[in-house]
């Protein structure tokens, strides 16, 4: 018998990366801010990492995960795998070419990881797909912010978060 209602639970686990941060960060500047001598220095460098964690902890825990949906994501070796009874694939990180978000054809968000010609398409309500946001964050120059806003709504179009920049010729 729990004490704690299971949405309470669900919220506290969703942000535990940002709470255990939050007390790195404040070790750190209570460290900075009363000791002396190598302890202040090396409370100075733990707030700043701590300050950094915080920073990451919010934005994954604002990226909506999927709960519910149709297949399952897996991110393993830099690789995307969405297991699926129909449509399933792969698709490596490196071979990738644009990330976009979409409306399906009933209006609900979908991923579209393209490489080349070929296009992994995963709903965004997919069980693991908060797996994606460390995918993501691997891709020089994403959006993360257009990540967290597409994948929170309903789009209406396509969202690019990411595009491999094309060489210039001259």
């Amino acid at each position: 018998m729990s004490f704690i209602r299971p949405e309470a639970i669900a919220g506290l686990k969703r942000w535990r990366g940002v709470i255990a941060a939050g007390f790195v960060l404040a070790l750190g500047l209570w460290w900075g801010l009363t000791s002396l001598g190598l302890i202040r220095w090396i409370g100075w460098v733990l707030a700043i990492f701590g300050g950094a964690a915080v920073w990451t902890g919010i934005q994954r825990a604002r990226f909506r995960g999927g709960h519910g949906g149709v297949g399952v994501v897996a991110v393993d070796e830099r690789q995307i795998a969405y297991l699926a009874p129909v449509g399933g694939g792969f698709a490596s990180i490196e071979a990738l070419t644009e990330v976009a978000i979409a409306p399906d054809r009933s209006g609900l968000p979908v991923w579209r990881f393209r490489s080349g010609m070929e296009l992994l398409t995963i709903p965004a309500a997919a069980e693991g797909t908060e797996a994606l946001f460390d995918a993501l964050t691997a891709l020089p120059g994403v959006d993360i912010e257009a990540a967290i806003r597409a994948s929170r709504t309903r789009p209406d179009r396509t969202v690019v978060i990411w595009s491999k920049p094309r060489p210039r010729l001259h």
